[in-house]
Parts: C-alpha cells; structure tokens; sequence
C-alpha cells in the first residue's frame, strides 16, 4: 500500500478537487507547475502526468496545446479528472508497476512531471522502480520533472526520500541533472525544505 493510501483511504477525489476549487476562488494561482513545463518544453509536446490526481495540471497543459496522458493509481482521483475532462487519456495504473504497452501508450514522452509529493507518498522501497518506469517511458532528451517536500514543513506525512537519494534514483535510471529550483515559479534552490527537480534522459 502507498503512503497515499494510508493517509487518504483511496477516497479523497472530491474532497481534494474540492480544496483546489476553494483556494483558486481565493485568488491563489494554481497554475506554477503547468507554467514550469511550458517553459521547458514547447506546445505540442508529449507529456505524462504521473500521479495526476484529479487532473488540475494536465488539464492546464492540455489547454496550452500538450498532448497528455495522466496516470494514478487512485480510482476517486481519476472520476474526478475524468468528469472534469473526459476528452483526455486518463489511466489507472501504479507507477511502480507501470507498463505503457499494457496501457496502449507509446512510451516517447517529451516530459514527465510528477507534482503533488508523488515521491513521498509511494510505497516505501518502491521510489527508485518508480523513478527506472518513469524514465523509460521518456525519449532521449526527453525531461522528468518531479516537486516535492523533503520536510515535515511541506508533507503530510514523515520525509523518506532525500535529495541525494532521489538523485542517485535517477542517474541509475540514466538521467541527469539538468536543473533545481526552490518552487514551481523556478525561484532558484539554495536548500531547503521543497525542490523542483528536473532530469534529462540520455
């Protein structure tokens, strides 16, 4: 079972779309992690949203001309995002388990992004797995890009996966580091409790 599921019982859909709708009717702007990816890759590129939830990030890239798959294992998640955008490829899968053939998606992605402490929230010892099935689905050159919290300030739950781990994750995985920020607005890192961390594939 993923940390995700231990902290949410595999039932928070609405309640999580719900809190996301409250804070963009504030004035608060949503968009950072969608704005980032456009920044890094151009419209019309490939990109999977790996843990997309209830789909708020993909579907801003969808509407900024991507062409997006989105991926969770949270069936409550996907009702939502199906509902939201039921024109968009939304799948049910477990990323560590994830295959794109079994799924009938070509695994040439421009950009993978994983928002939303995706890391932290897998099931323990399955992080580095994760990040090798992320990576193949990738072309060469192809982006990860993947934000989360390293301290109890910025998850839900206690910190498993530190930087250097994440890191060693990836170059295992034939990635390498292209760049770090200290948020989804690309403020630059100088350490600190969230980073936004993006891996190029060979």
């Amino acid at each position: 079972m993923s940390r995700w599921e231990e902290l949410t019982g595999g039932t928070s859909g609405e309640d999580y779309a719900a809190r996301f709708a409250a804070l963009a009717d504030s004035g608060k702007d949503m968009h950072g992690e969608a704005r980032l990816c456009a920044a890094l890759m151009p419209a019309g590129a490939r990109v999977l949203d790996a843990g997309c939830g209830t789909g708020r990030v993909m579907i801003r890239l969808a509407e900024l001309g991507y062409d997006c798959v989105g991926v969770d294992r949270d069936a409550s998640m996907l009702a939502v995002a199906r509902r939201q955008a039921p024109e968009l490829l939304w799948a049910q899968a477990d990323l560590a388990t994830l295959d794109p053939a079994e799924l009938r998606i070509a695994a040439d992605f421009d950009l993978v992004v994983a928002a939303g402490n995706i890391f932290p929230l897998l099931a323990p010892g399955t992080e580095a797995e994760v990040v090798r099935r992320l990576a193949a689905t990738l072309r060469p050159g192809g982006l990860l890009v993947a934000g989360f919290g390293l301290d109890a300030a910025h998850l839900p739950v206690p910190p498993t996966i530190t930087l250097p781990e994440y890191d060693a994750h990836c170059a295992a995985a034939g990635l390498t580091l292209a760049d770090r920020f200290a948020t989804w607005d690309a403020d630059p890192y100088h350490g600190g409790g969230y980073a936004v961390s993006v891996h190029r594939a060979h």
